[in-house]
């Protein structure tokens, strides 16, 4: 991955953020343009946004899944890979948490609760503490190798999630509304400026998750690299004080 330190990378990280803060704008515009439903009322119009953040939430956990699994495996293990994992976690615990947050917003008026055991919402709820977990063992374990191949662990065995979550609406009872992408469908009776505001509202999405994983896998390198530099000063200091002796 290049990262935004080089001249190279940072043109393409310059590119893909205007792109993103462009995309996003233009979702925000016509999400406020959207109307208002006899049902939802203003709430509505939630949909440019919730469903393309839940989308990236998805789309993160499966990244860092992933890049771990690929860490496991001792013919593609690399520290990139890992880079990538960890990048992509801490991105999508925002996600996540902002899928919730813009859920319960949309809730509190069409369901009357702003929280309720439904299985889409305690599917994700398990989601964020799972990936919360991740990162808390990335920074309880010091050994690099070892921390590397217990959280990759974690996060191939919390991808799981994925799977049950998309399909919650259909395996069980639930108050939450059918899959968002199943609602593209020209059978759907969802109007199409809703449709088409969702789908730019994911195309949004995209590039700024691209954007956030490519800067904090720069951090990343760069933290690697002053920890290594700092081991080195470290060694030099201890090898002066034994001439000293």
């Amino acid at each position: 991955m290049t990262t935004p330190t080089s001249d190279r990378g940072r043109k393409a990280s310059f590119v893909l953020g205007a792109l993103g803060l462009v995309a996003l704008a233009a979702t925000m515009i016509l999400g406020l343009s959207l109307p208002g439903t006899r049902e939802q009322s203003d709430y509505s119009r939630l949909i440019a946004i919730h469903p393309p953040i839940a989308w990236c939430a998805y789309l993160a956990v499966g990244v860092c899944a992933l890049a771990s699994a690929l860490y496991l495996i001792p013919r593609t293990r690399s520290r990139r890979w890992d880079r990538i994992a960890v990048s992509s976690a801490e991105v999508g615990v925002v996600f996540i948490g902002l899928t919730l947050a813009t859920g319960s917003i949309w809730g509190r008026p069409t369901w009357g609760v702003w929280w309720t055991w439904d299985a889409r919402l305690t599917v994700t709820a398990i989601m964020f503490a799972t990936f919360l977990g991740y990162l808390a063992v990335r920074r309880a374990i010091a050994g690099v190798d070892a921390r590397a191949r217990v959280s990759a662990i974690v996060a191939v065995l919390g991808s799981i999630s994925i799977p049950i979550n998309h399909m919650a609406v259909e395996w069980w009872r639930t108050l939450h509304q059918g899959r968002s992408l199943a609602q593209a469908d020209p059978s759907s009776t969802l109007d199409g400026a809703f449709i088409a505001t969702m789908l730019l509202g994911m195309v949004a999405m995209t590039l700024v998750y691209a954007w956030l994983v490519i800067q904090r896998y720069g951090l990343e390198v760069l933290d690697e690299q002053a920890g290594t530099e700092g081991l080195e000063a470290a060694l030099v200091a201890r090898r002066a004080e034994g001439q000293l002796v």
